[in-house]
């Protein structure tokens, strides 16, 4: 579903910036032709912006964290390149590019399932899944609908995805996770009785503790990513803080979706800081790939 919306928005786009050319043509304004698509970039990286803006603005001038305008720049110029390609081409057309890999050498060999965030689909994760095909790791990446739900219904489509890789390799899999599909993860681990589901979590921009970001929101799933939500308190009160210590986290001080930024942190954790790296920039950070890899070695 979320694909076809996706495709829907880059299609609309394209049909307003065409159409703006075609009327500055008409207006013989030609250098109008050129303006509407540079313009359209622009007020995307200007919203980029605001968000670091934001970012920035969240941190007491004395944190040893904040981060610098270099970094800023750095992870606003990395996110201006790294979104677009995200949410107007892999996951709009490129979806069902790389399918779940259970069959082959999968007996005896730890899997990965992988988990995205909101608004997002499986093709978030088509790099890591082109390179876990050729390595001839197992996989599983899920889509996790209805796309502004609650949290909590997706975890019947997590414990599929887990069982059915246990199955297939009759191990426990690595369960990655990027910002909102952290938490769940989080859902659906503290529903199970079986603690050892998952052999390890990691989690990549998950706002554990919530994110200033998703304050006004209407939809379910937004709403309870709002800084210390009800949500996230009854969530935290059923798990067992004995269970973080299977948790990776993957956060940045440039996060410009999770702020304050030490929200994608858990206590007990593998806590790892990534410099200079934005939210769907994370995804695709080659640190977080070789944690995974090596975990599945």
């Amino acid at each position: 579903m979320l694909a076809r919306i996706q495709r829907l928005i880059v299609f609309s786009l394209l049909a307003a910036g065409f159409a703006g050319a075609v009327f500055a043509i008409l207006l013989a304004r030609y250098w109008l032709a050129f303006v509407v698509p540079i313009a359209s970039v622009c007020g995307y990286a200007v919203v980029l912006a605001i968000e670091f803006w934001a970012l920035r603005a969240s941190y007491d001038a004395v944190d040893p964290f904040r981060p610098s305008m270099r970094d800023l720049f750095a992870a606003w110029a990395g996110e201006s390149l790294a979104a677009p390609r995200a949410f107007l081409w892999r996951q709009p057309f490129f979806e069902r590019a790389f399918d779940d890999s259970l069959g082959g050498v999968a007996q005896g060999r730890r899997g990965v399932v992988l988990v995205h965030g909101f608004f997002c689909n499986r093709a978030i994760w088509n790099p890591w899944l082109r390179e876990f095909d050729r390595a001839g790791i197992p996989f599983i990446a899920v889509n996790l609908e209805p796309v502004f739900g609650s949290i909590d219904d997706y975890r019947a489509t997590i414990g599929s995805a887990v069982d059915r890789l246990r199955v297939a390799t009759s191990l426990p899999p690595v369960v990655v996770a990027h910002s909102m599909g952290g938490l769940a993860v989080r859902a659906w681990l503290a529903t199970r009785d079986d603690k050892d589901a998952a052999y390890r979590v990691v989690t990549i921009a998950t706002p554990h503790a919530g994110t200033r970001m998703a304050l006004g929101s209407r939809a379910r799933n937004i709403g309870q990513m709002q800084l210390e939500s009800p949500w996230l308190a009854e969530l935290r009160s059923r798990e067992d803080p004995a269970g973080r210590a299977r948790f990776i986290c993957f956060w940045s001080h440039c996060d410009n979706i999770v702020f304050p930024t030490r929200s994608a942190t858990l206590e007990g954790a593998d806590n790892r800081h990534l410099r200079r790296t934005a939210h769907v920039q994370m995804s695709l950070n080659r640190d977080a790939i070789a944690a995974v890899r090596e975990l599945v070695s």
